[in-house]
């Protein structure tokens, strides 16, 4: 089995090749002639080749000496260089924030959060991997991110939720929309309706799917999607019914190029939050993107739920 090159004996043996003289490489090393002599025989019996020839007082490389003095400087200059990249993450606004954020929060939430943490880490590498609740937890559990912006897991013991805010789902109707002229849902028309819904693998179609479940009513989907844009483009045009929460839609909503009705007497709400592994140490940068998340929602809540846009609780 072949072991790895000590790095004490690299070193030695890189400035003994470049001063050419046991003396002077003690020297500079600090340690006795003797010392550099025995750990020069130790990493020749280790390579299994001589790499000196002694002749006179002068140390001249062989050619196995001359191949490992390349390999010998690069492994050095690497670790020289890891090194330095480790004290420099201790600096401040150095490092990374690798973050798992679902389509609407990278569409509402985070270009405002992040605007703000740049300006105090501006030296800090962001990556983003977009994704709903269910790849944000395989991204965690494969370390490919640190912390997940989405929708509260369901289950999952192995996470920390960290919640940001509550929503509730809501009907998304064109202006030209019946139900929208009469400001009602017509609960027996429900289940006739044509719907353009959000992605069918993403938690909030199960969490829809389950509450129309109870209610006995099965939804007649036409069209799935993963942007939340083009559902509201379609809806605008009366291709069909969404169901979104109204914050998504909050200015089409206000100019009255859409109109948004509650589901029915029973309200379906969603749990946002920021959420990590259990038992990792979030860093300074990571705790201050969560702290800039939750300011960034604060107003979510009361501001944009459905009440306050449509003006009614409908």
């Amino acid at each position: 089995m072949n072991y790895p090159l000590d790095s004490r004996q690299l070193r030695a043996f890189t400035v003994l090749a470049r001063v050419a003289s046991f003396t002077l490489a003690a020297k500079e090393l600090f340690l006795s002639q003797s010392a550099v002599s025995h750990s020069m025989k130790a990493l020749e019996q280790e390579v299994g080749c001589r790499l000196f020839d002694r002749v006179g007082k002068k140390v001249l490389l062989t050619q196995a000496g001359e191949q490992l003095l390349v390999y010998a400087e690069r492994i050095l200059a690497d670790m020289e260089q890891a090194r330095a990249s480790l004290k420099e993450l201790g600096q401040w606004g150095k490092g990374r924030v690798r973050i798992g954020a679902s389509i609407m929060a990278c569409q509402y939430i985070l270009p405002q959060v992040l605007r703000e943490f740049k300006e105090s880490f501006p030296d800090c590498r962001i990556m983003i991997e977009p994704g709903d609740t269910p790849m944000a937890i395989e991204y965690l559990h494969a370390n490919r991110i640190d912390l997940a912006i989405a929708l509260q897991p369901l289950n999952e013991e192995k996470i920390e939720f960290d919640p940001l805010f509550t929503d509730e789902l809501a009907f998304l109707l064109g202006p030209m929309h019946p139900w929208a002229a009469s400001r009602r849902v017509i609960q027996d028309q429900i289940k006739h309706q044509n719907y353009i819904l959000y992605s069918k693998n993403s938690y909030t179609m199960r969490i829809v799917e389950d509450y129309f479940r109870r209610e006995n009513v099965e939804l007649n989907t036409v069209i799935e999607l993963g942007s939340m844009e083009a559902i509201k483009e379609m809806v605008k045009l009366g291709l069909g019914v969404g169901i979104v929460s109204p914050w998504i839609a909050r200015d089409e909503i206000r100019e009255g190029s859409l109109v948004c009705l509650r589901l029915g007497k029973r309200k379906l709400r969603r749990s946002w939050g920021i959420f990590h592994l259990k038992g990792r140490r979030l860093g300074l940068a990571e705790e201050t993107l969560a702290g800039l998340c939750k300011s960034a929602t604060e107003t979510l809540t009361h501001d944009y739920s459905l009440k306050a846009i449509t003006g009614a609780d409908l």
